[in-house]
């Protein structure tokens, strides 16, 4: 009997202690995006981004949002449903390259988890979130599956510090292009 006692408690203690120091919670993805312009902001969740994503429906906060933006639904799908095809391991060596950095670094001014003061912080969920989103789409990223991938329940998005980039550069496209061919040569050289 005192050996079937000691036996169980010890078996409780390991589990216990166990659930303790090596409980590692499941990681969060995002299900909303909190945009932000000036004093004024509007949440928009995950899914109803996807939805509208995946068959052009939404929802009327969504609806509200997108007619602000002043594009067509096609645009806006188009934007949201373009893949960007890259190797895992590429882009882990990119986001961790100098230029990587300060990629991730202006970025993270623009999208940012909630409650945060510093660009370290926005940066390593930019890194995990291209990581996560690249692993679930095997080796393909768009728009909704970076967020898919964030890993705070909030994204903010602040459209002033958008705007401010925006102005820097002729288009989004000329962005996206420059980001997702010249960095990698480099790097797939490497």
């Amino acid at each position: 009997m005192k050996f079937s006692k000691s036996l169980a408690s010890k078996i409780f203690l390991i589990l216990f202690t166990n659930q303790i120091f090596f409980y590692a919670p499941k990681a969060q993805s995002a299900e909303k995006i909190k945009i932000v312009y000036s004093v004024f902001s509007r949440t928009v969740t995950v899914n109803s981004l996807k939805t509208f994503a995946e068959s052009g429906n939404s929802s009327k906060s969504l609806r509200k949002f997108l007619n602000a933006t002043g594009s067509s639904d096609d645009q806006i799908q188009s934007v949201l449903n373009n893949n960007f095809e890259i190797p895992i391991t590429i882009a882990s060596k990119l986001v961790y390259s100098e230029i990587g950095n300060i990629v991730l670094y202006r970025i993270a001014s623009i999208l940012h988890t909630p409650n945060t003061n510093d660009e370290r912080t926005g940066m390593l969920a930019l890194r995990s979130s291209v990581i996560k989103g690249l692993y679930t789409g095997k080796g393909k990223i768009n728009l909704v599956s970076f967020f898919e991938s964030y890993p705070t329940k909030t994204v903010i998005l602040n459209v002033n510090a958008l705007s401010k980039v925006m102005n820097k550069v002729q288009s989004i496209s000329e962005l996206l292009e420059f980001f997702s061919s010249k960095p990698l040569e480099k790097i797939k050289n490497n």
